[in-house]
């Protein structure tokens, strides 16, 4: 079987068409990243991924959405509950530690299992970016809040929980939005603050969680003090740093490739950010022509990547729990602390 391309695309509707399926089985993409627009019920949600699946064949191709809670989860139109934000979690556990990670397992639980029983594969979460004053809000309440050591804790607890019901975590945004004062969707944040300040800070949920999850996704910002020329996202440079000084070792995708913090057109951008060094460019603008675009821009897997995703399969479990009672039980441990 042939080495599948090095990258997640997107498509525009709630089923692929002929042409999407033929340019699924001879371009054989790793991924497909599905938004708002493909997801309608969950009958037609588990059609898409078998469509896809069978298209590339692969059973384990990985179908992924952006599931984190809040403003930023998909399934939002009324057939699945509705999860809190991260920072209403990192809230509860300011006030009491072990009710909010309780809470949080308990809610990271009933979503992966959502995930895994419509036939997505991961939420890409968890976000353990700090938040602190002067951080755009494009951060904001998709995470824990501005202290380390709490966004560490409650990071691992939506690791180990993904985990153990088979959804694949994501810590993102590797190394960190938690100083960036513009949107990366719009235009293209800049960090001047000194390395070694950030190592005692916004660094650390990602070295503290480097063995914990086994996929990562990187940021879109330019670290002046790293590459003052290159986003982090196609920067052999910072890519050196992430595997080198931050020690992280698991597969790496890229935050996508067609937000406006990038130059160049999109496939350059999907060659940059392979040439860069990482496992994955993740493409999800659904024109069927730019995604036969970025294929033509992209390459097979590295043996190096097939290793690191090999590995991190090898951690995902198969427990499951019930969906519904497990959100009441989250929603009763806010009311008990009066976060309601």
């Amino acid at each position: 079987m042939a080495t599948p391309l090095a990258l997640f695309v997107g498509m525009p509707g709630h089923e692929l068409s002929a042409d999407e399926i033929a340019f699924f089985r001879e371009a054989n993409p790793f991924g497909l990243f599905l938004f708002k627009r493909n997801l309608d019920n969950p009958e037609q949600i588990k059609r898409l991924c078998a469509q896809f699946r069978e298209a590339v064949g692969r059973e384990d191709a990985p179908v992924y959405i952006d599931q984190e809670g809040g403003r930023v989860q998909r399934l939002d139109n009324g057939n699945w509950p509705l999860f809190r934000s991260l920072g209403s979690f990192g809230a509860l556990a300011r006030k009491d530690r072990e009710a909010g990670k309780q809470a949080m397992r308990l809610s990271t639980l009933a979503m992966g299992t959502m995930l895994v029983e419509l036939g997505l594969g991961s939420g890409t979460t968890p976000v353990v970016d700090l938040a602190r004053k002067g951080t755009h809000d494009v951060v904001g309440q998709r995470s824990f809040g501005d202290d380390p050591e709490l966004v560490t804790i409650m990071g691992r607890v939506v690791i180990e929980a993904m985990l153990e019901v088979g959804a694949m975590p994501i810590m993102k945004h590797i190394p960190g939005y938690g100083r960036v004062t513009v949107d990366p969707h719009f235009d293209c944040p800049v960090v001047d603050d000194a390395i070694e300040d950030m190592r005692d800070s916004d660094f650390r949920p990602f070295v503290a969680l480097k063995d914990a999850s086994p996929w990562a996704m990187v940021a879109h910002l330019i670290f002046t003090r790293l590459d003052a020329d290159h986003p982090a996202s196609v920067s052999p440079i910072v890519c050196d740093f992430i595997r080198s000084e931050l020690g992280y070792d698991g597969v790496i995708i890229t935050d996508c490739l067609t937000m406006e913090a990038l130059s160049g057109t999109w496939p350059e951008r999907v060659t940059s950010a392979l040439d860069a060094g990482y496992d994955i460019a993740l493409h999800s603008q659904g024109n069927l022509a730019a995604s036969q675009a970025a294929a033509r821009a992209a390459r097979p897997l590295s043996a190096a990547s097939q290793n690191r995703i090999a590995r991190a399969q090898q951690r995902l479990g198969n427990k499951r729990v019930d969906v519904a009672a497990l959100h009441a039980d989250v929603e009763r441990i806010f009311r008990d602390n009066g976060l309601a």
